[in-house]
């Protein structure tokens, strides 16, 4: 190989090596997935429990609503509380079905089931569903306090509202959100799912978002409960109608009415949305990669150079050392392989804690490079698809 096309592979590897140091030096300690909700001490009951709407946007939910609307209605709040269902223009039976299952619970008094109006203009699907849940909590005789808002693919044990609001209360928080856990089951969602929730780390650390002097800001959608008056004086969802990625963008909201707190949950609050082989994962990443880009091809541009950078090249550096040493240049050759060989080691170590989260052995963290450029297709696809104009608005 020619000296300079070594020394500029070197240059490369040895920054790839420098950034993942820097990632696992950073204060923030955004790889180590902590703060867990589980791993704190519940909060101390309020001397008075606040009414509490749940508010669920759905489309076309029937397969998982038996799994987790029965899990919520099973809530032991000792407050006031009621769910709004907000039925999206559903085919599959969802709004029956929700109805049914709450009058199989014997909480069918608790259960409202509302049938989403057209989308206007300008509105991204489910933020015009929350909206509607929103509006209609606020309408049904007291107005209350807080609104937690989640996915109806997500599973909360009994004591998961309670434990969330005794939180906000005892600590003054405008935003209490909990990431949920991820199915981690399949192949597919053991290469990927870790690194998804450590991307997501990555670029919204967690205790940088609860650090309310940091100006970083997030929510995990899945289970976000919000006080009130806090979302009414940022705007209410109107403010955010259009936003695809609901979730961060309400966590900047909200943030500027007062102090968030973002939480990875253990299983309390649990995601049960399969994804049993690559393509539903592509799908969902894919929906919402190039809006985090802002719809920028150079910032595409820039992230998949970046990715390249961080993890495929320090794996392609090991052959590519050893063929340069057999080449007749041993040196360049060795300081390349252990370049890579390093590099390679230090997105273990990042990904290391992901893949013990989920119960995964630790090899599973060398394969983190693997879904790196994976998802670096995702995005391209993504921006690809931006392109054509074929963009999912729900």
């Amino acid at each position: 190989m020619p000296t300079a096309l070594l020394i500029a592979l070197a240059a490369a590897g040895g920054t790839a090596l420098a950034a993942w140091l820097a990632c696992l030096c950073d204060p923030a300690c955004a790889w180590d997935f902590r703060p867990v909700a589980e791993d704190a001490d519940a909060a101390p009951a309020p001397a008075v429990w606040p009414a509490v709407c749940i508010v669920v946007p759905a489309r076309n939910e029937a397969t998982v609503l038996p799994s987790t609307l029965p899990a919520l209605l099973a809530q032991d709040y000792p407050g006031a509380w009621g769910i709004v269902l907000v039925d999206d223009r559903s085919d599959d039976g969802t709004a029956e079905l929700a109805q049914r299952l709450g009058h199989e619970a014997g909480r069918g008094e608790r259960l409202r089931v509302l049938a989403g109006a057209p989308l206007p203009d300008g509105w991204a699907g489910k933020v015009w569903a929350m909206a509607q849940g929103v509006e209609a909590a606020g309408a049904s005789g007291a107005a209350p306090r807080y609104v937690l808002l989640t996915d109806a693919d997500i599973r909360h044990v009994p004591g998961s509202l309670a434990r969330l609001v005794a939180e906000s209360e005892q600590d003054g928080l405008a935003l209490n959100s909990r990431m949920a856990l991820l199915r981690c089951v399949s192949r597919a969602e053991q290469l990927l799912v870790p690194p998804f929730v450590l991307f997501f780390n990555l670029l919204y650390p967690l205790r940088r978002v609860n650090d309310p002097r940091s100006r970083a800001a997030a929510a995990a959608g899945g289970c976000v409960l919000v006080r009130a008056d806090a979302l009414a004086r940022a705007g209410g969802l109107q403010a955010i109608r259009g936003e695809i990625i609901d979730d961060v963008n309400l966590g900047r909201l909200i943030k500027t009415e007062g102090v968030l707190r973002l939480q990875l949950s253990r299983g309390d609050v649990a995601s049960l949305r399969e994804y049993r082989t690559l393509g539903p994962l592509w799908h969902m990443v894919r929906r919402t990669a190039f809006t985090e880009l802002r719809h920028s091809y150079a910032l595409l541009a820039v992230a998949v150079a970046g990715l390249l950078l961080l993890f495929a090249l320090p794996v392609a550096l090991v052959p590519l050392g050893i063929a340069a040493a057999v080449a007749g240049s041993p040196v360049w050759g060795a300081a390349l392989a252990a370049l890579g060989a390093a590099g390679w080691l230090a997105t273990g170590a990042v990904a290391r804690p992901a893949t013990r989260f989920f119960g995964l052995a630790a090899g599973w963290a060398l394969a983190l490079p693997l879904a790196g450029v994976l998802y670096g297709g995702m995005t391209i696809d993504s921006g690809r698809r931006h392109l054509q104009g074929r963009r999912r608005a729900w």
